[in-house]
């Protein structure tokens, strides 16, 4: 199971977002979702293509199975694919891509990856909240929504973090 780890982990979490969207509706003010955080951590040895065509199944994916507008999450999950290696580039350093190494918390740290996660999370939030009121709420409302799903987001997506990246420390017996 060591092999496929990312993989199922991946898929597990998707289908606990899809649950999410179906049963657990907090308020009109929160938008939780954990797909930014699934495309942030994929490996860095995933070029950019791969990482738009994952994010556009996952959306869709996400869109058909919940009870949402179908193409919401994959438009809004798009753009975070995009600048996936940017953010990582800016927050972490270039010097993964350089050692071909992925992402570890241990290793980076936890500021480091709340950073990242604030990145993309907000990126996404704007897209998706801009999508889905096609700008005829107020502005208020439309603010008062970002910031609690970011934070909301924020949470929960570091708490999930440490099941997706891989965790550098030795194992001692």
């Amino acid at each position: 199971m060591g092999k496929n780890r990312f993989e199922i982990t991946f898929f597990l979490l998707v289908i606990a977002q899809v649950l999410v969207c179906n049963y657990f509706h907090f308020s009109y003010y929160v938008t939780l979702s954990i797909l930014p955080l699934l495309i942030l951590c994929l490996p860095l040895r995933m070029n950019t293509l791969w990482s738009l065509l994952l994010a556009a199944a996952v959306g869709l994916a996400v869109d058909l199975l919940a009870d949402g507008v179908v193409g919401l999450n994959a438009a809004a999950l798009l753009p975070v694919a995009f600048v996936r290696k940017t953010v990582i580039s800016a927050v972490f350093g270039s010097g993964l891509f350089a050692r071909d190494e992925d992402i570890a918390i241990r290793k980076h740290g936890r500021p480091k990856f709340a950073l990242a996660i604030v990145l993309v999370q907000a990126l996404f939030l704007v897209v998706y909240i801009a999508l889905d009121g096609a700008w005829t709420r107020p502005f208020w409302f439309n603010f008062l929504r970002f910031a609690a799903s970011l934070l909301a987001g924020e949470v929960v997506s570091l708490l999930l973090a440490g099941l997706l990246v891989p965790d550098d420390r030795k194992q001692e017996k």
